[in-house]
């Protein structure tokens, strides 16, 4: 049997716990090590049980989950985390990504959709809910320090930077690409680099807000 998705669910409410228990234990991918009721006991769960998976809240008490994220990635804990909130607002969703989340999901999502963001997540790829995406597409007001400039960008970093905005991994931009696994993190450096951006989520989004990349789903 393949190796088991190891997930820590965090959020402050009993009922969703129990909700998204019952639906993982369906999948036979996907075991649900640990629960935590506040930010502070999903860090202490982080440590002790080394999750692949956070399903992070974002109101919670003693600890928000956005504060939580940052304390993950503070001490280099391995759990990536799929945010699972209720929040859709903007402030919201760019304050988890600069914590470090990898995805964002609102909780009307389907258990389908939930259960495919948290595969994206344990593979290192990107989960941002379309809806989640668009919010940020339609933002009006930039960050006033530096604004990205796509044209930086070689034409084999654009290709790669659509391979991102797909939700593609390193491995699968490669094959892709017909590159090696080295190129392309070289790429992904770059591209980072150039575009002022601190992860491959920022990536996605940018290309998103550019035109680069659709919300359509690609076959």
């Amino acid at each position: 049997m393949s190796k088991k998705i190891r997930v820590l669910i965090a959020d402050d409410h009993p009922v969703v716990r129990e909700g998204l228990c019952a639906v993982m234990q369906a999948r036979p991918d996907l075991q649900v090590v640990g629960q935590a009721r506040d930010g502070e006991e999903a860090v202490q769960l982080c440590q002790s049980l080394q999750p692949d998976v956070v399903l992070m809240d974002l109101v919670m008490p003693r600890q928000s989950g956005v504060e939580a994220i940052r304390e993950i990635r503070r001490m280099q804990l391995p759990a990536r985390v799929l945010v699972l909130t209720s929040f859709a607002e903007e402030a919201h969703i760019i304050s988890a990504f600069q914590a470090g989340a990898l995805g964002y999901l609102l909780k009307d999502s389907p258990p389908s959709e939930l259960i495919e963001a948290i595969r994206c997540i344990y593979r290192g790829e990107s989960s941002v809910q379309p809806a989640v995406a668009r919010r940020l597409i339609l933002k009006k007001s930039r960050p006033a320090k530096r604004e990205p400039k796509g044209a930086a960008l070689t034409n084999r970093e654009v290709e790669a930077l659509k391979l991102i905005a797909r939700g593609l991994s390193n491995e699968s931009i490669a094959a892709e690409l017909s590159i090696d696994l080295g190129t392309v993190r070289y790429h992904v450096s770059n591209i980072l680099s150039k575009l002022h951006l601190e992860n491959r989520t920022q990536a996605a989004l940018y290309a998103l807000r550019e035109g680069l990349a659709t919300l359509e789903p690609w076959p």
